[in-house]
């Protein structure tokens, strides 16, 4: 725990002093959430590079390290220096004294990383009998993950080969796995380091969004609002928690320490009796960010940006300053233009999100065309090589991520059912934001909706985000129809700020209209509220990993070359994975998604396992090292394992042996 938490502080530091090159007014806090997120893109990168010339070592870790420890440098410039001693004096004056406000605020970031680090301790368990996963989407995804970080760690995978498909360039997002194995490399256990690291880059989501929203809104209540409806986001699901409740025995507390079912994530049953529905929309903590870790990295760089962005569309002083102010701007947008850069190994269609936001903003301000040149030659700097490497040698078809497809993963449902099912009256409240940020534009009398002349703007800002929902619910962005939340969710990121400024309206109107509010927050967040809280609990408790994989794992570590390929069942929980070693294939459902031609090799382990005629010549044409024979392979493979006999046994663990192919 010590050692990450030391280098993931000293990384925060970097990047937190990194914030000062394109933002001269921030809290502290700000900076902090920003700095995690800015340092771990840099030093990800550092690792990158250097690991694929001298592979994962200490020595390489560290001199990352430094390098992204070289915005400390700033503070030889005096304005640095006092900016810094501004922002921490700032900082100091908020908590001096005690007043209502200052106590809620502390209990509300208190509270929010305290529920974060339940909910990130339930990602991996290491028990006595294996590992474990508080979280029932996670149960592939942890695999996958620990299989990208051990092919670091272990493996000396650099450049980074996709180790569950020999051969093939590895272009699913790996930066934040890459940062776990930096932390594992230095000591830290593979649990710790993934918990730390996700806990802070939860935390610094939660609060960039926060100010996301603010900056949009002015609204400090619409910022809190929308942090919390992301993190408990969730549709009509919670009737089906009334339906198990009154089904059941059980009285109302023990019921909810044994929740049965997820409420925003599942097939099932409507309450009208007969009605089939579907919940495919899922909690974003559940679904995308314990099990996706580049969607957790991804996203607060991408708000990072976002927010940079409204500021820039928002400013009306951009275009007509002059002289050391205008090319401090001009540099600005240089330098958010390079975190952006950073998108296309951390999370592409984030990366994909903010051009289409940036463009869209650019074509609408044409007058500050300088500060968007700089901003689109600052992300071409860093994200061309980045695209250029990971497009070369690719076993991914691009054709896969683009085709008609209407409704998303609404299946036979009725569309606008679905929606209303599925995100309850988020829906319904948006409509209703915009049609009265509309009337402000043509409102003469009376008190606005908006108390600020930003209706327009905030309309206009808001297009691209509301296209990402339109364009999602009518084409495919990738192989599997689902993985549209990818984008799809950046409409609802979009949308929040208009959502909540309009529950901090309500709110403010009276005591009455504070129930309203109260209550339609209440049906916003139930649903979502319900899952983390399972999640947090304990009540779920999945076991990925026996005893004997864990230990087979640490014996093939052991007495097999780092960069060995092993044959294995194309299944999400194959010992190998432990190992850090090459597979020929892995689980077909991860190849699918990320757009990998497999059914050929597929065949081909098939043969091989039944020791068809070609058996022998398949081995020779892929390398074949080690082959594993465990109760997958027998199970599901019909693995004929008289044929395997000739070959030595170098490792055996309970059902599980490993022969040596040569």
């Amino acid at each position: 725990m010590f050692i990450s938490l030391l280098i993931l502080s000293l990384i925060t530091i970097g990047g937190m002093l990194f914030t000062y090159l394109y933002e001269k007014e921030d809290s502290l806090l700000l900076r902090l959430c920003a700095g995690n997120v800015i340092g771990s893109a840099i030093f990800s990168l550092a690792v990158f590079i250097l690991a694929c010339f001298y592979y994962l070592s200490v020595w390489v870790v560290l001199v990352s390290l430094l390098l992204t420890l070289l915005p400390l440098f700033l503070l030889i410039k005096n304005d640095v220096r006092k900016n810094v001693l501004r922002d921490w004096r700032k900082a100091e004056g908020k908590w001096q004294g005690t007043t209502n406000s200052k106590i809620i605020n502390l209990l509300y970031y208190f509270g929010l990383f305290i529920l974060l680090y339940f909910f990130f301790d339930r990602a991996m368990i290491e028990a006595k009998d294996g590992i474990y996963t508080g979280v029932a989407h996670n149960l592939g995804d942890l695999h996958f993950h620990l299989g990208a970080i051990f092919s670091f760690t272990e493996g000396q995978n650099f450049p980074p080969e996709n180790p569950s498909y020999a051969g093939a360039k590895f272009t699913y997002p790996f930066m934040a796995d890459l940062v776990t194995a930096a932390l594992v490399t230095l000591g830290a256990s593979v649990r710790r380091a993934m918990i730390w690291q996700d806990v802070l880059l939860g935390f610094s989501l939660f609060v960039l969004l926060e100010n996301f929203a603010f900056r949009i809104t002015r609204s400090k209540l619409a910022g809190k609002i929308a942090a919390m409806l992301l993190m408990f986001a969730g549709g009509l699901g919670f009737l089906l928690f009334f339906k198990d409740f009154f089904i059941g025995s059980e009285n109302l507390i023990t019921f909810l320490w044994h929740l049965p079912n997820d409420y925003t994530m599942r097939f099932s049953e409507g309450v009208a009796a007969g009605m089939p529905f579907s919940l495919r929309w899922g909690n974003p903590l559940i679904t995308l960010f314990i099990t996706q870790r580049s969607f957790l990295f991804g996203m607060p760089l991408a708000l990072i940006v976002l927010t940079y962005l409204w500021h820039v569309f928002d400013d009306e002083s951009g275009s007509k300053g002059e002289g050391e102010n205008k090319n401090r701007a001009i540099f600005a947008a240089f330098i958010v233009g390079m975190i952006a850069g950073f998108l296309p190994l951390i999370h592409a269609h984030s990366l994909l999100v903010v051009l289409m936001v940036a463009g869209f903003a650019a074509v609408l301000t044409l007058k500050k065309w300088k500060q968007w040149l700089a901003f689109f030659v600052g992300a071409g700097l860093i994200a061309a090589p980045e695209l250029l490497w990971a497009m070369s040698g690719s076993a991914t078809r691009p054709k896969e991520f683009i085709a008609w497809h209407f409704g998303w993963d609404s299946g036979r449902m009725n569309i606008f059912v679905f929606w209303i099912f599925n995100t309850g009256i988020f829906i319904p409240l948006l409509l209703a934001a915009i049609i009265l940020i509309l009337l402000d534009l043509y409102r003469k009398k009376g008190k606005p909706f908006i108390p600020h002349a930003e209706a327009r703007k905030m309309l206009l800002f808001y297009i691209p985000f509301g296209l990402c929902f339109i364009i999602s619910n009518v084409a495919k962005l990738a192989p599997w129809e689902w993985d549209n939340i990818k984008v799809l969710i950046y409409w609802f990121v979009g949308s929040l700020p208009l959502v909540a400024l309009l529950l901090a309206r309500v709110w403010e109107m009276g005591k009455w209209p504070r129930v309203l509010a109260a209550a339609a927050f209440a049906v916003l967040v139930f649903a979502g509220a319900l899952d983390v809280w399972r999640a947090a609990s304990g009540a779920q408790f999945y076991r990925v990993a026996d005893l004997d994989m864990v230990r087979l794992a640490e014996d093939i570590k052991k007495i097999t070359a780092p960069r060995a390929l092993f044959l294995n069942a194309p299944v999400f929980n194959s010992p190998i994975d432990l190992s850090g070693r090459r597979s020929l294939m892995r689980y077909s459902g991860h190849l699918a998604s990320h757009g990998i031609d497999y059914v050929d090799r597929e065949s081909d382990v098939k043969r091989i396992y039944s020791a068809s005629p070609v058996a022998e010549t398949l081995l020779r044409k892929y390398n074949i090292e080690y082959v594993l024979i465990g109760p997958d392979e027998r199970n599901e493979l019909k693995a004929r394992e008289d044929f395997f006999t000739r070959f030595p046994v170098v490792a055996e663990e309970g059902q599980y042996r490993v022969y040596k192919i040569k």
